[in-house]
């Protein structure tokens, strides 16, 4: 195939979620060849495979990407199918003999990459893949005796003091090919289709690419990143970055987070530690998720398997968790601010995910999935890891024993109750002393809210019992959080 090739042959810049121009070692890798550079996204099987929300998201984050790509010189050419075949056809069309990409780090899509780099290469082609998705590769941390890191502290301390590369400067200036390829339309392609409430309620929510994801993470560095390890559980109140659902499709780097972490520490801003321990939880989620890649939808733990789950997802109280019904305030506030935002506060994610495991006692494939749907920061490897953390079968030290009450939860990081009352108008009426227990207070049921669907402390009572079918030596004491 390189006998056909131009002089001034273009590289292929397969875009995959690193919608950004700065801080992108795939793009400026091809852009310092000083020869035209061929945007391209392939909708493909792991795009499809996505949920209504992330898939949505996508969409926005490439109709700007494309934007910020028209702004250099360039523009994005959209293509559907299988990609090996897609890039094919491309090089055919351009003449093109390198193909650039920023890795990805899933099982599926690791095995669809390194056939595709084998491939290309037999025919001659430059197939690269780039870094630019995590601080540190997954198989770049070790322990000291070559293995992996299965708890998070020792892995925070492994990387801790690590010196990371500052950000690459933005791409300014493309050299477009001679004739772009024909692009299909992005439009046509609905990929918001199975979003239904989209355009109407969760857009706004939305800080849509590259511009609002700096501005975020500059004004956060700016000011809450002060008070972040003290308001991060506050889910009432502003207390976060925010950056997830940019860090999920590329709008920005972990780099970028990094360092203007790293330097609101040195400015001695108190939450700023707290805030990079954030982003390495993030690289410690890859990190398993690219040693043990079964993370994503089976128990970390085997021993897990043998657990009697409920697994019938056609159980009302599965439709009551879904649909924030099930007369547990603080529960309900979460999963409404789901449906409603497309995001979730952290804190609540492990309060409504420790119900739906400890109360509800269904399986934590289930609630995974339900969030791989919803979620608009959606990440696969921080999705699984979560669900697994809370469900005790994943690689945290006190497993099982730790049963959110969601009662207490929301007296203590709810106090006066105003994120139930912003998402569960049927308790506006009640005082904070109340609103956490309704069923307690003669007006608690007064503006239509359901009926609690279990009780708490029975539950929790169930789930250790559980726990007894397959542990065979003796249980340690229960954590109450």
């Amino acid at each position: 195939m390189r006998g056909n090739v131009q002089q001034n042959a273009p590289i292929i810049y397969w875009v995959r979620r690193d919608l950004r121009l700065s801080d992108n070692p795939a793009l400026r890798a091809a852009a310092e060849q000083g020869r035209p550079v061929l945007p391209v996204f392939i909708r493909d099987a792991a795009v499809d495979r996505l949920g209504a929300a992330p898939k949505w998201r996508l969409g926005l984050g490439l109709e700007q990407f494309d934007q910020a790509l028209q702004g250099v010189g360039s523009r994005l050419t959209f293509r559907s199918g299988a990609a090996l075949e897609t890039l094919h056809a491309l090089i055919k069309e351009s003449g093109a003999d390198a193909v650039f990409w920023a890795r990805e780090y899933d099982p599926k899509s690791v095995q669809r990459d390194s056939d595709i780099k084998g491939k290309l290469k037999d025919l001659g082609i430059n197939a690269s893949s780039f870094g630019g998705k995590l601080l540190h590769e997954p198989w770049s941390v070790e322990t000291k005796t070559g293995g992996y890191y299965k708890v998070y502290t020792p892995f925070w301390n492994a990387v801790k003091n690590r010196d990371i590369p500052a950000p690459l400067p933005g791409v300014v200036k493309l050299q477009a090919p001679a004739n772009f390829p024909p692009s299909e339309n992005l439009s046509g392609w609905s990929l918001g289709s199975g979003m239904q409430r989209g355009a109407a309620v969760v857009r706004p929510y939305v800080r849509l690419g590259e511009e609002a994801a700096q501005t975020r993470l500059a004004d956060f560095c700016q000011s809450d990143i002060a008070s972040y390890n003290r308001l991060r559980d506050v889910p009432a109140v502003l207390g976060t970055s925010g950056l997830s659902e940019n860090l999920a499709v590329g709008e920005i780097s972990p780099y970028q987070c990094w360092h203007a972490g790293l330097r609101a520490l040195q400015d001695g801003k108190e939450g700023a530690e707290t805030f990079l321990k954030e982003i390495v939880w993030r690289e410690f989620a890859y990190h398993l998720m690219h040693h043990t890649p079964h993370i994503l939808d089976q128990n970390w733990k085997p021993g897990w398997d043998r657990f009697p789950w409920n697994k019938d997802e056609q159980n009302p109280a599965v439709l009551a968790w879904k649909q924030g019904r099930t007369g547990m305030p603080f529960v309900d506030a979460a999963m409404r601010q789901l449906i409603v935002e497309g995001w979730m506060h952290n804190r609540t994610r492990m309060v409504v995910a420790s119900f739906l495991v400890k109360d509800l006692h269904l399986e934590w494939q289930l609630g995974e999935r339900f969030f791989a749907e919803h979620l608009t920061d959606y990440d696969p490897a921080s999705n699984a890891h979560g669900w697994q953390w809370t469900a005790g079968t994943g690689t945290d030290a006190s497993p099982y024993y730790r049963v959110f009450n969601p009662i207490e939860q929301g007296r203590r990081f709810d106090e006066n109750g105003d994120y139930i009352r912003k998402y569960v108008p049927e308790l506006v009426h009640l005082s904070a002393s109340e609103i956490h227990e309704p069923w307690l207070f003669l007006d608690g049921y007064s503006h239509g809210y359901p009926e609690r669907i279990v009780d708490h402390a029975v539950e929790r009572i169930e789930s250790l019992e559980r726990l007894k079918e397959i542990k065979a030596d003796k249980p340690e004491q229960p954590i109450q959080k």
